[in-house]
């Protein structure tokens, strides 16, 4: 008999509503959907678009939007919600879901930030580079951007914490300067606050391996998804050949089963790591070059990564009982538990088959 219980926290994007920086860059009325709705299949049985259901081309500045998700990922045993959190030496972006969140005090759901810090570039889109939002770093802002959390977020009830202890994540630790010295004054300024502490976690990316979280003074590592390291991401004979001839190229793909049996192969790290696992992937919607898919995903392969994940995860204590999904809602990147046009419910469903066994 399965007697641990685990937290499952899937991760949310706050793009879903129009601010005046994505009008200025994108075009009026710019969200997370422009893109979707676009989308078309790049070849024969290609899923695309990706059409909402149940929860519509919702507005996630409408506080009924926010109270649809919560309740649905609260019937289907989400935990909580793990949300983008974008700061900019001071400047926020896409903060309005959250913010509001916290001013009216619903939806009743538990929730943790992850700081996507990060430059804002064109790159997501497949065009060029150039830089929309520089992300620069000093221990002034570092000190700056704790003290904003916690008087924020980090004081609402419904914030998530390990043993009393704000859980936050950095997503790419790789480009932060000084990372040791600056996580010290992410938990000075927190136990100025009245906090006993932060923990603090580094989010595992492909550019970013966190080898020794200890040493750098992080409590935990994320292993995110998609784990790009363990993808097949080269061009094949074909692509090469059309590389060669100055041609370009629409796609990329990988096998949906054969990643969930790389993931699963990984050895197992021995400091305090928590897995994730995604419903699949599909970023045709943003890139209309050289996108990336990985075909076959269904809500059974997805219930067996979820599943044998679970199983094996031995929480180092009652508290650190965490398992991430990404994603809840990155429709442009067809990785997402809200419903949609063609399996409906199937992977909310695959979701709650698993974690009602460790509840």
């Amino acid at each position: 008999m399965i007697e641990k219980k685990l937290r499952a926290l899937a991760v949310i994007l706050p793009q879903f509503h129009p601010i005046p920086e994505n009008d200025k860059w994108w075009g009026k009325g710019f969200t997370e959907w422009t893109n979707v709705t676009k989308a078309t299949p790049r070849f024969s049985g290609h899923y695309q678009p990706h059409l909402p259901t149940d929860l519509g081309f919702y507005d996630l500045r409408l506080a009924d939007s926010r109270e649809e998700q919560a309740k649905l990922a609260q019937e289907y045993d989400i935990h909580g919600f793990c949300i983008h959190h974008y700061w900019f030496n001071g400047k926020q972006l896409l903060e309005t879901p959250v913010n509001e969140m916290l001013r009216i005090g619903k939806p009743d759901f538990p929730f943790m930030l992850c700081w996507a810090n990060e430059n804002w570039t064109r790159r997501w889109d497949g065009l060029d580079q150039k830089v929309l939002m520089r992300q620069d770093y000093s221990p002034e802002d570092h000190r700056a951007h704790a003290k904003f959390l916690c008087e924020t977020a980090f004081a609402d009830k419904r914030y998530i914490t390990v043993d009393g202890k704000p859980f936050f994540l950095f997503f790419n630790t790789h480009i932060i300067p000084d990372l040791k010295e600056s996580i010290a004054i992410w938990r000075d300024e927190v136990k100025k606050h009245g906090f006993k502490d932060i923990y603090l976690a580094g989010v595992k990316t492909s550019e970013g391996a966190i080898e020794n979280p200890d040493e750098l003074g992080f409590d935990a590592v994320v292993e995110w998804q998609p784990d790009w390291k363990n993808l097949k991401i080269h061009p094949n004979f074909w692509q090469r050949i059309k590389q060669k001839l100055g041609l370009k190229i629409s796609y990329f793909k990988d096998n949906y089963a054969e990643v969930v049996q790389r993931m699963l192969a990984k050895p197992v790290p021995e400091s305090k790591h928590y897995q994730c696992v995604m419903p699949a992937w599909d970023n045709t919607a943003r890139k209309s070059q050289r996108a990336f898919i990985i075909d076959g995903s269904t809500p059974e392969l997805y219930q067996e990564w979820l599943d044998k994940v679970c199983t094996r995860f031995e929480p180092p204590s009652d508290e650190e009982n965490f398992v991430f999904i990404n994603a809840w809602n990155e429709w442009a990147e067809g990785n997402h538990l809200e419903p949609d046009r063609k399996w409906g419910r199937a992977y909310l469903e695959a979701t709650k088959n698993v974690l009602k066994k460790f509840r």
